[in-house]
């Protein structure tokens, strides 16, 4: 159970001459419990609906999941070099190894295609004229 109402935050305005503009206040109340469990403050906009406000709310601990595993399993908090570059680049591994792990975790779970969020590999096309990098034909002769 989720209520949402508009609610203007006061966190510290008395250092503020202005009032700040009104945010999204969404209450969830799990049914059975005596009082609510949580509260999420939101800026989406004052037209949102109810269903979009839990939705976006409850996608926030599928990121952080995700973000947890990239650290814990992938070794993406393991990182100890000091350039950007290399960060990038360790970063960039992780992320697609763990693409590439769940791709194949949804893929298994189901091979029938009725899951919801099951993966149909299809392969990318290229265009008639695409030259691969580094391929011969991109060469330039040397006298």
């Amino acid at each position: 159970r989720f209520a949402a109402l508009r609610v203007r935050p006061a966190h510290r305005d008395y250092w503020s001459s202005t009032q700040r503009a009104e945010e999204w206040l969404l209450i969830e109340w799990p049914e059975g419990d005596t009082e609510p469990l949580k509260y999420f403050l939101s800026t989406a906009p004052g037209e949102a609906t109810l269903e979009q406000l839990v939705l976006v709310t409850k996608m926030r601990w599928r990121i952080e999941r995700d973000y947890q595993d990239l650290k814990q399993e992938f070794g993406l908090g393991h990182y100890e070099g000091r350039g950007w570059r290399g960060f990038h680049h360790h970063a960039t591994l992780s992320i697609a190894a763990y693409g590439f792990l769940m791709a194949q975790r949804l893929r298994m779970g189901s091979g029938t295609g009725d899951k919801k969020n099951f993966v149909e590999r299809t392969v990318p096309a290229l265009p008639a004229d695409y030259i691969a990098r580094g391929s011969p034909a991109r060469t330039t002769p040397r006298s």
